[in-house]
């Protein structure tokens, strides 16, 4: 068993899904393992993974309102509003959803699915600069 990790970086546009699947793609097809499993962590309690249709951009549409509806901003429930009234939304949105995705590798590739994107989800309304470690254990 070998293992290899990195940190990729990304900047967000505020609020949304930001499709992170070609720079992981790329970095695990660079490595020499042909079978493991790949973990992804992002390092941010305001931002979170998914792995999510990527073929209709509707599905992101309906998901961010879905949440909005959820979990809005500025709801007088939340005490924690230092950095504005996205900013308790954001931990909670990041509580329900994942900060680390497990997603196999088969011979020497993402084992994603055909409508599959790997999604850096940023909660808050600004951009951001978010890091994402990634964990490949593989042969």
């Amino acid at each position: 068993m070998t293992q290899d990790t990195t940190t990729l970086a990304f900047q967000t546009r505020g609020r949304g899904l930001l499709d992170i699947t070609q720079p992981v793609r790329r970095w695990v097809e660079a490595r020499a393992q042909r079978t493991g499993l790949l973990t992804l962590f992002v390092r941010h309690t305001s931002a979170s993974l998914l792995v999510q249709e990527n073929a209709d951009p509707q599905v992101q549409a309906d998901l961010e309102r879905f949440f909005a509806r959820l979990v809005p901003d500025g709801d007088r429930l939340f005490e924690h509003t230092q950095e504005g009234p996205d900013d308790m939304p954001a931990h909670v949105r990041a509580a329900l959803t994942q900060t680390q995705l497990s997603i196999p590798l088969l011979d020497g590739r993402l084992a994603l699915g055909t409508w599959q994107g790997v999604y850096l989800w940023e909660h808050r309304l600004r951009p951001h600069r978010r890091e994402v470690v990634l964990h490949l254990l593989g042969e």
